[in-house]
């Protein structure tokens, strides 16, 4: 009976947390997979133009809806160098000291031990059936947005994509906080008091045209992942704040090609999917130096130049792609009434943002590519040179059944000046 004992606690030992420990390398790695070598592919290089005569070629690097609109020609792309994007230092510091105490829970869509920085920093491993989840609670957790961060002007502008006719412009204010896991804005780590431990909220107010003009929209996202968020939806022209059933997620948001479920790229709970990870790869991502832009079009009161629209009917945006290292995760919904089939994600590994979302519908079939372009913060407004993270840029949703388009125009900042937390109180929705 004690050699027995024995062997038990050599092999519990060998499965302990301590025996898988990420070391300060891996996460410097992860944060930085360009340090020694960056990706390469045959004949992709800085200035080159992909198109509908040369896209075979580069089809390996190209997720399939891209490869297709080029193809088609929908669209080029521009290739940018590879660049490593300097990330926040005091995310870099949480992730070294807290990550080896965080563990993925027993349950789906729980999380143990977590403090601040990058929960998961290690190598994905596809014999992990949790890989996926890992990577989400990555992307959840990670410099979406900083601590805080205001998109104003932030424009919506919808389109016919047969005939290219302009239907609508939208003006939205939108802004982010982190009330948890705070590690660069203070107070760091949360804002208090905060009982209900709410983790994220984002607030939007629409600005014009006059029909839609006052509504707003709060959301309350909790640090435990199985809890449902809490939303409110403000009327204008009917001067009341109504409770928001955040099972609407995926209806259309004031009629354009988003819903809610696609704010930041990807706005829900792990809990709400099933995730697997697909592997690993070199893929081309809208990801690039904002500064340098060749074609630049409006301009804001800081000297921020958004970029050009381009392609059929204006519904792509002229910015280059860089050849990054990605993570491919699959997410198919727990919720059987969604009308999403599955979501197929590309995740900077780097950054830990979602450049680009392909969504199908339940037969399988693609319904809409959500791109959403990203820029070295040290390349974009002026104000974000130091914030560590990759920014909001440029975004587009393609819906090739309903033959439509949104691009959204952002100027982003991350500054907690613009970011007051008593924006996202309710009593805020009838007085701001």
């Amino acid at each position: 009976m004690k050699h027995k004992l024995i062997g038990l606690s050599v092999i519990a030992a060998l499965l302990s947390p301590a025996a898988q420990a990420v070391t300060d390398a891996e996460i410097d790695a992860s944060f930085n997979p360009y340090a020694t070598a960056t990706p390469t592919f045959a004949d992709l290089k800085q200035g080159a133009v992909i198109n509908k005569d040369n896209v075979d070629k580069y089809k390996d690097v190209l997720d399939p809806a891209t490869y297709s609109f080029i193809k088609k020609g929908w669209h080029n792309l521009e290739v940018e160098a590879t660049h490593s994007i300097p990330y926040d230092k005091n995310y870099i510091a949480a992730t070294k000291k807290n990550a080896n105490n965080v563990k993925i829970g027993a349950k789906m869509g729980t999380i143990e031990g977590y403090v601040a920085g990058r929960p998961f920093p290690a190598e994905p491993d596809l014999k992990d059936p949790r890989a996926g989840e890992k990577l989400a609670f990555n992307y959840k957790y990670g410099m979406i947005a900083g601590d805080s961060e205001r998109i104003f002007p932030f424009y919506w502008e919808f389109r016919d994509f047969n005939s290219g006719k302009l239907e609508r412009t939208i003006q939205f204010d939108f802004r982010f906080i982190n009330f948890m896991h705070r590690v660069s804005q203070p107070p760091i780590p949360e804002i208090t008091p905060n009982p209900a431990k709410i983790y994220r909220g984002v607030y939007a107010k629409v600005l014009a045209p006059l029909d839609v003009k006052d509504t707003q929209i709060l959301i309350h996202r909790y640090d435990d992942d199985t809890k449902a968020d809490d939303a409110w939806l403000y009327l204008g022209f009917q001067r009341r704040v109504r409770r928001l059933s955040m099972s609407n997620t995926t209806d259309a948001f004031l009629g354009s090609d988003l819903m809610i479920e696609d704010f930041e790229g990807l706005w829900s709970r792990v809990s709400d999917f099933k995730w697997t990870y697909k592997g690993t790869a070199n893929m081309l991502l809208p990801i690039y130096r904002h500064s340098g832009l060749k074609k630049t079009g409006l301009v804001e009161s800081d000297g921020f130049k958004h970029a050009v629209t381009t392609g059929k009917s204006d519904c792509f945006y002229d910015v280059p792609w860089s050849l990054r290292k990605t993570y491919i995760l699959e997410a198919v919904p727990n919720d059987p009434a969604s009308p999403i089939g599955k979501r197929v994600l590309y995740l900077d590994s780097q950054t830990a943002v979602f450049p680009q979302i392909l969504i199908y519908d339940k037969k399988g079939e693609l319904w809409k590519r959500w791109t959403v372009g990203f820029s070295d913060s040290a390349y974009h407004a002026p104000a974000n040179k130091n914030a560590g993270m990759a920014v909001y840029s440029t975004a587009s949703m393609t819906d090739v059944q309903s033959n439509h388009c949104t691009n959204l125009r952002l100027h982003a900042i991350i500054d907690a000046k613009l970011v007051p937390k008593e924006t996202f109180n309710v009593q805020n929705l009838r007085g701001d």
